[in-house]
């Protein structure tokens, strides 16, 4: 039977594939939007669409808000445009200053307001889904929920998921709340395959340094839980991105160099981009994954949306996966 698509049920124009947004915006450095800016979010947004990608992911952060305001920009000079796409953003970082250390808040307070200020930033009256973005320490169930409440009943946000969070601290969090979290955005990619791991070598030796995410990707399946893979480009390391030598050790290098070499092998054989054999190892998993892609570069994503057109076979999945392990399999 197939697996239902977790969006789609509160979602309907709902893409597969996610356009990550932390590249707009210009720089990190607190500079004012300018008019490049705006023209780059207008052509990647066009471009994104174009390919079929209608949920785009924002953070209150991204290039310290930037990227969000960069849509209010383009709304203005389109406002059907709004109703083309699935607006999602996150909350609960927040930077370090001069009086505090960067740290992270889930306290109903801070909630309330970092949604305001995005959806001023965004120029919208709602957003879609609103992420929290990393696990808080001193995180109140129930305080969360409230919030939670009255968002909804304000219509500010119409649903909410986490990122970052494993099966126990949604487990917690969920216990709380009277609608559901419906997405987990988690580091998911062919370089970061510790999720995979984590059950392939249940029961094994190298299992002992597997079990970070436990059970969250079975935890997230069971519960319809959609899962999101940011990272899901892998910075570009099989893709042509260089890699730095000194960032890995001699076993690791040989597995990235060995994989990269794979990944161009079965782009060609499929006539793809190397991006879409890098996305299609994600989509071939039966959680059916979103990958969120944050490339600014018009051909990338292009190339990013290729990997719809096709599905590797069981062999070239595991192929991939032993090979960018560097070592086989238990």
């Amino acid at each position: 039977m197939p697996q239902k698509f977790a969006l789609k049920q509160y979602l309907p124009n709902s893409s597969r594939l996610v356009y990550g947004c932390m590249g707009l915006g210009g720089n990190w450095q607190r500079l004012p939007l300018t008019d490049g800016d705006i023209k780059q979010a207008h052509a990647v947004v066009e471009t994104a669409l174009e390919a079929g990608m209608t949920l785009f992911d924002h953070a209150d952060i991204y290039t310290h808000g930037n990227a969000e305001e960069t849509f209010s920009h383009l709304f203005k000079q389109n406002p059907a445009l709004r109703s083309k796409m699935v607006l999602q953003t996150k909350c609960s970082i927040r930077f370090a200053d001069e009086q505090h250390v960067g740290r992270y808040d889930q306290s109903k307070s801070y909630i309330l307001k970092a949604v305001d200020a995005s959806l001023k930033r965004l120029g919208t009256e709602y957003i879609d889904i609103l992420l929290l973005h990393r696990p808080d320490a001193l995180m109140e169930p129930e305080e969360v929920a409230l919030a939670f409440e009255q968002l909804l009943k304000s219509g500010k946000v119409r649903h909410f998921g986490v990122s970052n969070m494993h099966s126990g601290q949604i487990k917690l969090l969920s216990r709380a709340l009277e609608v559901p979290l419906i997405v987990n955005q988690l580091e998911l990619s062919l370089l970061k395959h510790d999720w995979v791991d984590a059950g392939t070598t249940f029961n094994d030796d190298q299992s002992k340094t597997n079990r970070v995410l436990g059970d969250t990707i079975e935890h997230c399946r069971l519960e319809n839980i959609q899962l999101q893979a940011w990272g899901s480009m892998a910075n570009g390391l099989y893709t042509g991105a260089k890699i730095d030598s000194n960032r890995f050790n001699d076993k690791q290098n040989a597995a990235l160099l060995a994989t990269k070499e794979l990944v161009t092998n079965l782009a060609n054989l499929y006539g793809v981009g190397k991006e879409a054999i890098v996305l299609a190892w994600l989509l071939r998993h039966p959680a059916k994954i979103q990958p969120v892609i944050g490339t600014v570069n018009l051909d990338r994503i292009k190339a990013c949306a290729q990997a719809l057109t096709l599905e590797l076979t069981r062999e070239q999945w595991y192929q991939l996966y032993v090979t960018a392990r560097g070592q086989a399999l238990p």
